[in-house]
C-alpha cells in the first residue's frame, strides 16, 4: 500500500521521513546530553543513544523499505517533532500511536493536538481499525490535555507504577472509537 509523502494539517505537516532529513532529526534526539523533550516522553526510560552513522543506516535502510510508520512534523519546514505508531495485537487490529514535540518552543501552541489530529484522520483512513489509543504517565499533563482535546477517554489508569525522581507516577492509557471519530468529523 502506498502511504502520501506529505499529511498537511492546520499549524503542521507530516512528512514521510527522507534521507535528507536524518542528520537534522539525529541531532534533534541525541545532541543534548539530557535534552528537555525527554523529560516528558516516558523518561522513566533511559534515552538509547546511537552513533549517526548507525542511526542513518538502519533508517536508510527503512525508507527504501517503504517504511511509513513515522513521519517527521515539520513548521515552515523545520522538523519539530515526530508521531509513530505500532501494533499492539496487529492481527485483532490494536493500533497504538505516539508523538514527541522536541523543541520547547513548540509546547502548548496546539502543534501536538494538531499533528495528532491530522495522524489519526490517516490511520483511520489506512487502516480497518476499530480504535486508535496511546499511553502515557501521569506526570505528561499536556499528553492528558491533547488526549482530552481529540475526543480520547481515559481506557485504563495502572496506579503508581512509573518511578521517576523518586516519585510514583501512574500509567494512563488513552482510545478513541472510530464511531466517536467520525461522530466528532460530522459535528
Amino acid at each position: 500500500m502506498q502511504t502520501p509523502d506529505i499529511l498537511s494539517g492546520e499549524q503542521v505537516i507530516l512528512c514521510k521521513i527522507k534521507e535528507q532529513d536524518l542528520d537534522t532529526w539525529w541531532g534533534l534526539i541525541h545532541n543534548d546530553e539530557h535534552p528537555e523533550w525527554k523529560k516528558w516522553d516516558a523518561p522513566y526510560y533511559p534515552l538509547r543513544r546511537e552513533s549517526l552513522e548507525k542511526f542513518k543506516e538502519q533508517m536508510t535502510n527503512l525508507i527504501h523499505q517503504g517504511y511509513d510508520r513515522k513521519y517527521l512534523i515539520k513548521v515552515n519546514d523545520e522538523i519539530i517533532g515526530m508521531v509513530t505508531y505500532y501494533w499492539e495485537h496487529e492481527s485483532s487490529q490494536w493500533l497504538e500511536i505516539g508523538i514527541v514535540i522536541y523543541l520547547p518552543e513548540y509546547w502548548n501552541g496546539g502543534y501536538g493536538t494538531d499533528a495528532l489530529k491530522v495522524w489519526i484522520a490517516h490511520l483511520f483512513g489506512t487502516f480497518p481499525i476499530p480504535r486508535i489509543g496511546f499511553t502515557t504517565w501521569s506526570g505528561n499533563s499536556r499528553m492528558l490535555t491533547v488526549g482530552k482535546k481529540l475526543g480520547m477517554v481515559e481506557e485504563a489508569r495502572i496506579r503508581k507504577c512509573r518511578l521517576y525522581n523518586g516519585k510514583y507516577y501512574d500509567s494512563i492509557k488513552m482510545g478513541l472509537l472510530r464511531d466517536e471519530w467520525e461522530a466528532q468529523q460530522h459535528s
